[in-house]
């Protein structure tokens, strides 16, 4: 587009374009007159008359960042998505609530702190003390939390900031007491002595989904526990032999059926044990010997086998993952200095018959990177296998008061279809992961948290909303798993326990937009909660995005190096190409790759939006007003445009975002501003002035609906292109809130 050549020759109205987008001095001030507008609020185009009641409601919450640290390109595409559903649902005429708020994160908060406590003062938190450490991290959440907000705003997101929330203040943390209470008081809540995954490092248990398995070499040792002993077993950790209560073998295995049940008195590197031959149909016979060491305090598999066999637990690894038995040379050392003393013994005892390395999933703390070691504690539970009767149901083939269980409330509302997951494949990962589900352990040994609603006194206990007003309580030192105040989230938020508008109004949600790795830590837990306190679904459609990474598929990490700023990325290329090169090329649940490359691209697309909007706009001759003359080749735009807007519109209701950035991408730069402009060109210099007032009224035309369409990808640079264009009776200042 040869701009300067076509300047000369056109009669042009008054130039109200400056020569570039600069999004560096625009962003900011346009995002203060979206906020100014009281448009992100649904009341406010409830009032304006923009939100029609005809078309409905659109409500969805923020996964809520966690308060330990900066915005990152995980963050980044969220906020893009959810952004796009949301602009586009207000642009509906519906009345939209899209919600925002951060998590407190505890145990990755607190480790953070920690860490940082330590590097500056060479302090623990024990030597400040509960209240002095906890001002501590509530003071860097704050911290964080201003830092993440302001980021968020960086990236256009038109979240409703009136009605922010966070996982740990006052209102949620009454219904994180109330959920507690009624859980406890409908037997759902319980406290036992059971084997849980201890993290080391954090000092704290942690959830299943808590655990990442890392791939390994180990060596894997073939031996027996003495010269008398009639089977060999194989481990990797022949340290936490010293607390086997049995070894298990496959039924229909027949090299060892005649020792089935027998009881042998053993005395294994000077600690005696008593070992039971049990059959077990859980044991393959082709790993090892085929023969299983079992050791029911150390091993969560071993331990659901020792309740189905009755078998007693020994401890010998304590919370530091110090071994709390043997010798000497055994008793309190670390699990690998105790191992390298058993193997020494076993090659002495002529005991030890084959050594070979194998690869081997080490199971690690997420947050920490600790080696997890199962032990057994008292810790609080929640049962999802026990009946319970539901007072109320909105759930299809669950009637109120009938007895369920929270896996079958989990398990219905997704196989009927009350809600859906998309991409579609991952409702067999759901399934698959309650099937295995055991109890949920939400007790955690650290400070920054929701406090246990319980107390103790002497050998009583009280569970309550609030602690008893006699003195000499106690309240357990414990906190809840940050996992169950988020899983009240699209609640919580709304102002449950209490009846509120809002919780009328907007419950369930539309849509719960994550990553599709937090399928199990949080969205399946959300259905859980909500299913249970309020007997209806949380939210219609689970929406799952991919892992963004780098140029090479690689997973961005600081370790290798690779990851990219999205804020570094706004202030060099703008939020607009930070945004379209998140979703191009991001299809459903698929990771996809991005880079500075891509993006500065994509930042082409902006100037060439820029351009060609400037090139309508300084055509533009706003004194014509001679009745458009359309020939067949206007018709055919024209028709070209409704078509593409329908497609668009399409594939963002079918959660195709990726699709309908692609499909506007290629009409605005290949159709509009490489074939429709340039042949408009001639027309534009014509003496006719009806063909002129064509030319330039389809130009207009379809300029105005293609930054509708761009809108939701790319808001600020479409919006302050709107602000500059000739209005129509009925259409809007801000482009926001104009009907698409």
């Amino acid at each position: 587009m040869d701009m300067a050549g076509d300047l000369g020759i056109m009669k042009i109205m008054k130039l109200d374009m400056d020569s570039r987008f600069d999004h560096q001095k625009l962003e900011p001030e346009i995002y203060k007159a979206w906020e100014k507008s009281g448009f992100f609020n649904p009341d406010n185009l409830v009032k304006k008359g923009i939100a029609k009641k005809s078309a409905g409601r659109f409500s969805m919450v923020l996964p809520p960042p966690n308060v330990t640290g900066v915005l990152h390109m995980g963050h980044a595409i969220v906020l893009t998505i959810e952004d796009i559903m949301t602009r586009f649902a207000r642009m509906q005429g519906k009345k939209t609530l899209w919600l925002p708020g951060s998590d407190h994160a505890a145990i990755a908060t607190q480790a953070k702190v920690e860490k940082i406590l330590y590097k500056e003062k060479g302090q623990s938190r024990h030597d400040l003390g509960r209240e002095e450490f906890l001002k501590l991290v509530e003071k860097f959440a704050a911290d964080s939390h201003k830092t993440i907000v302001n980021q968020t705003r960086r990236m256009g997101a038109s979240l409703d900031w009136s009605r922010e929330a966070y996982t740990l203040d006052d209102q949620r943390n009454f219904a994180v007491r109330t959920a507690f209470k009624r859980m406890y008081d409908d037997g759902l809540i319980f406290r036992k002595d059971r084997v849980v995954n201890w993290d080391p490092k954090a000092q704290t248990t942690i959830s299943d989904d808590e655990v990442v398995h890392t791939e390994r070499k180990a060596l894997l040792y073939t031996f027996k526990y003495s010269k008398d002993f009639p089977i060999a077993i194989a481990t990797t950790r022949p340290e936490t032999k010293l607390g086997d209560t049995a070894v298990a073998v496959h039924p229909s295995d027949k090299r060892y059926k005649k020792y089935v049940g027998k009881v042998y008195d053993v005395n294994f590197a000077g600690e005696k044990l008593q070992i039971k031959i049990i059959a077990d149909k859980d044991i393959d016979p082709e790993f090892g010997t085929g023969a299983l060491g079992v050791t029911p305090a150390h091993s969560m598999v071993d331990y659901e086998m020792s309740l189905r066999h009755n078998l007693p637990l020994k401890q010998v690894i304590d919370e530091r993952a110090r071994m709390t038995v043997g010798g000497e040379d055994i008793k309190d050392k670390k699990t690998i200095e105790a191992r390298e003393v058993i193997l020494e013994w076993l090659r002495k005892e002529n005991l030890l018959e084959k050594t070979e390395e194998i690869t081997q999933n080490i199971s690690t703390a997420e947050r920490t990177g600790g080696v997890v070691e199962p032990l057994p504690k008292l810790q609080w539970f929640v049962d999802v296998e026990k009946k319970f009767k539901i007072p109320k149901s909105s759930i299809r083939g669950i009637k109120s008061e009938s007895d369920v269980t929270l896996k079958e409330l989990m398990r219905t509302v997704v196989k009927n279809g009350q809600i859906k997951i998309l991409p579609k494949r991952f409702e067999k990962e759901y399934f698959r992961w309650i099937d295995s589900l055991r109890p949920w352990c939400i007790s955690r040994q650290i400070w920054f948290g929701h406090r246990i609603p319980v107390w103790y006194k002497e050998n009583k206990m009280h569970v309550d909303m609030d602690a008893p007003k006699e003195k000499g309580w106690e309240q357990d030192p414990d906190t809840l798993d940050t996992w169950f105040s988020s899983s009240l989230w699209t609640f919580s938020t709304l102002g449950w326990p209490k009846q509120t508008k809002d919780l009328k109004e907007y419950h369930p949600t539309d849509v719960l937009e994550t990553a599709y790795e937090i399928l199990f830590f949080w969205v399946a837990r959300m259905i859980l909660m909500s299913t249970y306190l309020l007997g209806e679904i949380p939210f219609r459609t689970v929406y799952l995005h991919g892992l963004v990474r780098d140029e090479q598929g690689k997973k961005m990490s600081k370790s290798l190096g690779n990851s990219i700023d999205p804020v570094d990325m706004i202030e060099l290329y703008g939020a607009d190409a930070v945004r379209i090169s998140l979703i191009i090329g991001a299809a459903p649940g698929s990771d996809s790759k991005t880079s500075e490359d891509k993006i500065r691209g994509y930042r082409n697309f902006t100037t060439k939006i820029w351009n060609a909007s400037r090139f309508v706009l300084m055509s533009y001759d706003a004194s014509l007003k001679t009745k458009p003359a359309y020939t067949a080749a206007d018709k055919r735009n024209l028709k070209k445009l409704e078509d593409t807007k329908k497609r668009v519109a399409g594939y963002i209701e079918d959660f195709k975002f990726h699709r309908a950035a692609e499909l506007i991408y290629q009409y605005f730069w290949h159709t509009f501003a490489d074939k429709v402009i340039e042949q408009s060109k001639d027309r534009l210099r014509s003496g006719k002035e009806a063909d002129r007032a064509a030319a330039q009224d389809v130009l207009m035309k379809i300029l105005k609906e293609s930054l509708k369409m761009l809108h939701p990808f790319m808001p600020y640079i479409t919006e302050s292109i709107w602000g500059k264009l000739p209005r129509e009776k009925g259409e809007s200042d801000m482009l926001m809130v104009e009907k698409c």
